[in-house]
């Protein structure tokens, strides 16, 4: 039971925003710069973000060549090139907000590794580069071969290695207390441990149903933001977004590792990083979710033992075929996912808007998409 202390003081915004990922601390922030009176909260299910905000690889990345021939292959050039556009805004915007040195942001380029089944890819580089020059001055792709023996890769399996300068990469968790504190600093309430269940809409406001210590609260609010991404559909089944689990690695410390950058293989279904640490340089692997799509479509934070096994695997046969190294540490992350991959921020009722994009994008797309929802608000 609520004392009259907290039901006086606790239980009515001018904006509830739920969760306190990438997306939802975006949307609460660019609303706070939009309306600096208002008063903002944003409810958060776990102790940290409990999707894929603080789990993800850090990747400032806009997408591999395949995985944006993928894209243009199922919704059209003209619509990829405004989402990959969409995603380098954000990347800037991100950028901008937070500034490099809070969020270890570190510029060494993007690489794909091309297999012999993907070399058919490089003869759609140039037009690629054609039709992202609406986005990127210069050229997007280009080969840099040489760099596979360089990085210690097998080249008997990497047959080619698509550079692009423009990628960089982050700290995700320094990134999210960054997002953390600038919310803070303007008066945004956070509450962790705010699992929402369920949500009414009434004639004048919205009523956001909240466990805590065992009973039900109800925290009211003239307008709601739903930024869960993979936990959109708990409370809104009919949007058809779907969770999708990632599973990620991190290596122990490797001597003289010489790999610097961001690299993706099989349209984006496998990324891998350098990660600076006081012990020194490791790798970063996940991904492998398209060995068992049906079976990572799921909201439980569990390891995949299957998936690990091949993630194993092409680290220690293609990545670093020449390394003596073990695996320190293992992780899932939770992604949410539709069918086109492409984002959607729209009112869902009176009350409520959705704001939803990240499609495995959140680093890049996370800032514009809640600059986009925050301005479907209060208007």
């Amino acid at each position: 039971m609520l004392s009259f202390w907290e039901k006086d003081a606790w239980t009515r915004y001018d904006a509830i925003v739920i969760g306190g990922g990438i997306i939802g601390l975006s949307t609460a922030i660019s609303l706070k710069e939009r309306h600096p009176q208002r008063s903002v909260v944003v409810l958060e299910r776990g102790l940290f973000p409990s999707g894929a905000s603080t789990r993800n690889a850090g990747f400032a990345c806009f997408g591999s060549l395949t995985e944006i021939l993928s894209d243009m292959k199922k919704n059209g050039v003209d619509a990829t090139v405004r989402l990959v556009g969409q995603r380098w805004r954000g990347l800037q915007m991100l950028r901008a907000r937070l500034g490099d040195d809070a969020i270890a942001f570190e510029q060494h380029g993007g690489y794909e590794l091309l297999f012999e089944e993907q070399l058919p890819a490089l003869d759609s580089l140039e037009p690629v580069n054609a039709d992202l020059r609406s986005v990127f001055s210069g050229e997007t792709f280009s080969l840099k071969n040489e760099r596979s023996a360089e990085f210690g890769f097998n080249t008997d399996r990497v047959k080619a290695l698509v550079y692009s300068p423009l990628e960089g990469q982050i700290h995700s968790g320094r990134m999210m207390q960054a997002l953390m504190r600038l919310a803070q600093s303007m008066g945004i309430l956070v509450l962790t441990g705010a699992e929402v269940h369920a949500l009414h809409d009434t004639p004048t406001e919205m009523r956001v149903m909240v466990r805590h210590l065992g009973e039900d609260v109800s925290l009211y609010a003239t307008e709601c933001a739903l930024c869960t991404n993979a936990f959109t559909s708990e409370l809104l089944p009919q949007t058809g977004i779907k969770p999708a689990r990632g599973q990620v690695l991190l290596t122990s410390p490797i001597p003289q590792l010489a790999l610097r950058g961001t690299f993706h293989l099989d349209e984006g279904f496998y990324y891998f990083r350098n990660v600076q640490t006081p012990e020194g340089q490791r790798i970063l692997l996940g991904g492998g979710r398209n060995l068992a799509f049906h079976e990572e479509e799921t909201s439980a934070l569990e390891l995949n033992a299957h998936i690990h096994s091949k993630l194993d695997e092409l680290l220690h046969t293609t990545i670093a075929p020449q390394q003596t190294l073990a695996v320190e540490h293992r992780w899932s992350g939770i992604m949410g996912f539709q069918e086109n991959k492409l984002p959607e921020v729209r009112r869902v009722s009176e009350h409520c808007v959705i704001g939803f994009g990240c499609n495995g994008m959140g680093v890049a797309l996370g800032s514009i998409i809640g600059a986009e929802t925050a301005g479907m608000l209060f208007s």
